[in-house]
């Protein structure tokens, strides 16, 4: 059995649970239903867990379970940045729900079959998998399964989200905010306005967070808070139609993306959006390698057709 995980992942909060099984985020991490083109992440029937931590570090376990199976996959070789060619399907019998396995993505194995993980203990390395993009961060996969249909990429159990129950937040006017974080990939901008948890849009009069990326994957999720109050199927977001809703669950529904483009400085940008449970953050991709974004900069995210 494992040890148990230390400093940034020390503190875990319950976020999403599905079929009496209930899935947990590091308090400092974030966490994301549909940013993954994924089937199972338009299906609402996965969730990603962003630990605080590097590719190649040791990763904390967001469920408890007996582990039954383990299983090497070979991944797709990428040319655009060094990833793993492999990656590892990890199988848990819920110790919750004994009826319902876990199905965890992403990590290298630091368990074997036949041990008892509780929540928090390490359970992994997080590799920089083949599946990822050149901006996907380090994350675990989770899905729900039913024992006898534990593997493919479809056919998990719907998942619901257990974090805030209302919403204080007004819609955006704009995206503007400093960079807190730069790299080749991608950077990281902390808006000018006090928020929690996510990025506020809106749908006809009601509030929601997004989550996913926009454009690029063509899809995102909104999550919502009473499924009867929709009245409009448009997603506006910083004054501009951005999806129209496709799919509604009872506290969130799902987006088709339509042909806006977001610039930075001109330039056009993808945007990665979670949620988190600390002040959330916009990762910013440049579409351009000429796009710089400097620590400390102040910048705005503009929608246009």
């Amino acid at each position: 059995m494992s040890s148990t995980s230390t400093d940034c992942c020390k503190h875990m909060l319950k976020v999403a649970s599905s079929e009496g099984v209930s899935i947990y985020c590091p308090e400092k991490g974030r966490f994301s239903f549909f940013n993954s083109p994924y089937p199972a992440h338009k299906a609402y029937a996965a969730i990603d867990i962003y630990p605080c931590r590097d590719f190649g570090s040791v990763a904390p376990s967001p469920v408890s379970g007996e582990v039954k199976e383990i299983r090497r996959v070979a991944c797709p070789e990428k040319s655009s940045f060094k990833s793993s060619a492999y990656d590892y399907v990890i199988l848990l019998q819920s110790l919750e729900n004994p009826g319902r396995w876990i199905k965890i993505l992403h990590l290298e194995p630091l368990i074997k079959v036949g041990d008892i993980v509780n929540v928090g203990d390490n359970l992994g390395t997080l590799l920089r998998s083949g599946f990822f993009d050149y901006w996907t961060d380090p994350h675990i996969h989770v899905e729900i399964r039913e024992p006898s249909d534990p593997i493919r990429a479809r056919g998990g159990f719907r998942i619901k989200r257990e974090i805030f129950s209302s919403l204080d937040a007004d819609e955006l006017e704009e995206l503007h905010g400093v960079i807190v974080e730069s790299k080749s990939e991608y950077a990281l901008m902390l808006l000018d306005i006090e928020l929690k948890y996510g990025i506020p849009v809106k749908i006809g009069e009601e509030t929601g967070f997004i989550d996913g990326g926009i454009p690029h994957y063509g899809f995102f999720g909104v999550h919502i808070f009473s499924a009867e109050a929709l009245s409009s199927s448009l997603v506006k977001f910083c004054n501009a139609d951005i999806g129209v809703i496709e799919h509604i669950y009872s506290d969130a529904c799902i987006a088709r993306c339509t042909n806006k483009v977001f610039r930075v400085k001109g330039s056009p940008v993808k945007l990665s959006l979670y949620l988190y449970l600390s002040k959330p953050l916009v990762k910013i991709i440049p579409n351009d390698a000429k796009l710089r974004l400097e620590k400390f900069e102040e910048v705005s995210v503009v929608a246009s057709d």
